[in-house]
């Protein structure tokens, strides 16, 4: 569907337009295509690039490229390392094919999307290399995240995962509050940080290991798979600054765990792409130094 640049551009127009073309200068609707495949406005004769504002802007490289690598990205369950993606594209430069990763990969977290709601277990997590030092909460050498899980019986809903400053109290409920629809009910340990549940508007539920021999059972499978999800794409090394990228690559391949087709998970990803903007190679790297 996929194999030349016309089907590539005139698929990427209608997503990107799917109302038809407008001038974002003067909101005209006629155009014309340059011979270098740029919309012009007709009124006023502004030009726009049809990656602009997408994932895409200012690559050198072909649609049809990235049409195969948000492909595969989809198509893999499990995902796709950077060194498995420069061989399926025959990429000569193993920083070209990371930097794409890491853009996709900020195109994953869908803006506007849906709060959890009915029975959410609720956990911080760390994730980090193996250090010497203090485990557990503390931990200088891990990277905290709040994870929330839907629980429909015993089985798992959809889920959410953010990279969250500390395990004290504030943060937590900047998490929930962002996650979780009011009136639903939250389940937690013991944890003295989520004490304030308990007048907000939410139902809370705790659990401790006098009561209950397994405290959060869906919560510690999702962290479970997670790490081991996370070993297999990036064998445990990943800087703290991008985190919070694979927590929402994990997050959108999970919640779309059930899906019959993964046609439907590459368009999806395709959409989304569109709608967000490129982050410059200079800034990826900029945030891996630090």
């Amino acid at each position: 569907m996929f194999d030349t640049e016309t089907k590539c551009r005139d698929h990427l127009y209608r997503i990107k337009y799917p109302n038809g073309f407008v001038c974002p200068k003067c909101g005209a609707t006629s155009f014309w295509w340059s011979t270098k495949h740029v919309l012009c406005c007709k009124h006023c004769h502004n030009q726009v690039a049809l990656r602009a504002g997408t994932v895409m802007e200012s690559s050198k490289k072909s649609l049809v490229l990235w049409y195969r690598a948000l492909f595969l990205v989809s198509f893999q369950k499990n995902g796709i390392s950077a060194k498995n993606l420069q061989n399926q594209l025959g990429f000569g430069s193993y920083q070209t094919a990371w930097s794409w990763l890491q853009k996709i990969r900020r195109s994953m977290r869908r803006k506007g999307r849906e709060k959890l709601s009915g029975k959410i277990e609720v956990d911080e997590a760390y994730y980090g290399g193996k250090k010497s030092g203090k485990r557990g909460r503390g931990s200088e050498n891990k990277k905290e995240f709040g994870i929330a899980v839907e629980t429909e019986g015993k089985k798992i809903g959809r889920i959410r995962m953010e990279c969250i400053d500390d395990c004290g109290a504030e943060s937590l409920q900047s998490f929930v509050d962002a996650t979780i629809e009011q009136n639903s009910t939250v389940i937690t340990d013991g944890w003295k940080s989520y004490v304030w549940l308990e007048s907000a508007p939410y139902t809370h539920m705790v659990k401790t290991k006098k009561n209950e021999e397994d405290l959060l059972p869906s919560v510690h499978l999702c962290i479970s798979l997670f790490k081991r999800w996370m070993l297999g794409i990036q064998q445990g090394l990943v800087q703290k600054k991008h985190l919070q990228f694979y927590l929402d690559e994990f997050v959108f391949r999970f919640n779309r765990r059930k899906s019959k087709s993964r046609g439907r998970v590459f368009y999806r990803l395709l959409e989304q792409v569109v709608c967000c903007p490129a982050t410059p190679y200079r800034e990826l790297v900029a945030s891996a130094a630090t």
